[in-house]
């Protein structure tokens, strides 16, 4: 299960895991102008793990998501 909510600087998609347990943390990932953030509670340091991506980053991982092992470079825009 997942959630979106558009706040005025962000907009921010939050992960349930819905599976059997073990069931992890929600991770809340805030998609901002610059770079997307991506948080999660550690119950082990009692803290919250946060995790930025420049949006070149996230391009580059979304692609990688539907690729095979190897080594690649996104082409850039010529705009």
């Amino acid at each position: 299960m997942f959630s979106i909510e558009h706040e005025f600087d962000a907009t921010v998609v939050t992960l349930v895991d819905e599976g059997t347990a073990p069931l992890a943390e929600d991770v809340v990932i805030n998609l901002f102008e610059d770079c997307i953030t991506l948080e999660q509670y550690d119950p082990r340091s009692d803290s919250v793990v946060k995790i930025t991506l420049s949006n070149g980053q996230s391009r580059d991982l979304a692609a990688a998501l539907d690729l095979p092992e190897g080594v690649y470079t996104m082409k850039q825009d010529s705009s």
